[in-house]
């Protein structure tokens, strides 16, 4: 099916391009790798009389380690974050994650930003952000804003961004010691998205207990969260105490049930993935 017609721009900066969203308003939607934007248009569920092409905008492909911190530009490919030295050795996490995205395809032209700034409750890497606890910046008319990970995502497709706002950057703190992180998910075979997805970051103490955990779900419900009930379960807590607390991740959490699977077998998949997903970063935690 074709999309409706609309009028294309190509954005030559951060600021054209949000003098383009501001000029065009409601009626002007973002275009990066388009994987979720384009389908939409086809289908006639998104019907954008212009779109504003950020793709080639200089710098907001770029991924640098800078002030501390890793930071990786909105534009940067699933292909280039999975593939990057820096991503590799300061946040294993992430480039795991980037690598279980879609198909070639699609992670050689879908993006970080354009990721995040979607949404899609199936979605990988939020998951992983929300572990991580990233910080995503945002610029708008107003200038330019950080919002944490945890912070971001709101409900289905809703994210803290404002309208006329658009994300930029993602930055995370690298690693330390004594911290493994890991990413799995239950793979829906057609679109490769999550019908669960567990990214586990936990950080042990000299004595092999729990110092840190952080733990991100996508998947089951309308939006990613952090599953804080497993984390205040193991904080302090010995590794034999894994799977009593993954068996909290579905507490409160309002399963989401469709044509691929039921709701309770999502909040059984989780409780499963939590559980192995913390176990894989313990045993990096160990060397």
């Amino acid at each position: 099916m074709f999309p409706a017609s609309f009028e294309y721009h190509r954005a030559t900066s951060v600021k054209d391009a949000l003098g383009l969203l501001h000029k065009f308003g409601a009626d002007a939607k973002l275009l990066s790798g388009g994987h979720s934007l384009i389908p939409m248009m086809k289908l006639r569920l998104a019907q954008p009389a212009h779109l504003i092409d950020i793709a080639a905008i200089p710098g907001l492909a770029e991924i640098r380690e800078d002030g501390g911190k890793v930071r990786i530009g909105a534009g940067s490919t699933h292909a280039q974050v999975e593939s990057s030295e820096v991503v590799r050795k300061r946040i294993a996490l992430l480039a795991a994650c980037a690598a279980e995205i879609g198909d070639v395809q699609v992670r050689n032209r879908g993006t970080i930003g354009g990721s995040l700034a979607h949404a899609d409750p199936a979605a990988d890497y939020p998951a992983a952000v929300l572990a991580l606890e990233a910080e995503i910046k945002v610029e708008g008319a107003s200038g330019a804003r950080t919002i944490k990970a945890d912070e971001f995502f709101l409900d289905l497709l809703t994210t803290a961004a404002a309208p006329g706002e658009i994300l930029t950057q993602v930055s995370f703190a690298p690693l330390g010691a004594r911290t493994g992180s890991a990413y799995i998910k239950h793979r829906q075979p057609a679109s490769g998205f999550a019908l669960v997805g567990v990214a586990a970051v936990v950080t042990l103490d000299a004595k092999g207990n729990f110092e840190r955990v952080r733990v991100g779900v996508t998947g089951l419900g309308a939006k990613a969260f952090r599953a804080k009930g497993v984390e205040s379960a193991l904080t302090g807590k010995a590794p034999s105490e894994v799977a009593h607390a993954a068996s909290r991740v579905a507490d409160g959490i309002d399963a989401l049930a469709d044509i691929h699977a039921s709701a309770d077998f999502r909040a059984e998949l989780a409780r499963v993935y939590t559980r192995r997903a913390l176990e894989q970063a313990i045993a990096r935690a160990k060397g």
